[in-house]
């Protein structure tokens, strides 16, 4: 999406930065720094990820919390607590795996594998 601004886009520039970094800065900065340019590289890249996937991963949470009657990850987390799904947690976390699968793919795709 650019409009109402011209490109670059918001993603374009996320990409940038980060190849920037993995490609120029990464190599050449002292070890001490090392570390730290790879958090900056790995946030970028969540970001990234946010972006691309976060409308449709946002409706299909919408779709799954609607169908469980809970509106927010805190009425989840209550009703969980005081024990409305003991008698059926197996169909709870298949109902939430792709929430939790859609969180994973942003955070860090790799621990899907």
């Amino acid at each position: 999406m650019t409009a109402p601004h011209d490109r670059p886009t918001t993603s374009e520039l996320l990409e940038s930065v980060r190849e920037w970094l993995e490609r120029d800065v990464m190599p050449n900065v002292a070890p001490s720094l090392q570390f730290h340019t790879r958090v900056a590289i790995n946030v970028l890249a969540i970001v990234e990820r946010e972006i691309a996937m976060g409308p449709e991963q946002y409706n299909r949470y919408q779709d799954i919390m609607t169908s469980l009657g809970i509106e927010t990850d805190e009425q989840l987390a209550a009703s969980i607590r005081a024990g409305n799904h003991d008698d059926n947690l197996m169909h709870l976390l298949e109902t939430l795996r792709p929430v939790i699968e859609d969180k994973v793919r942003v955070a860090n795709p790799r621990y899907l594998r």
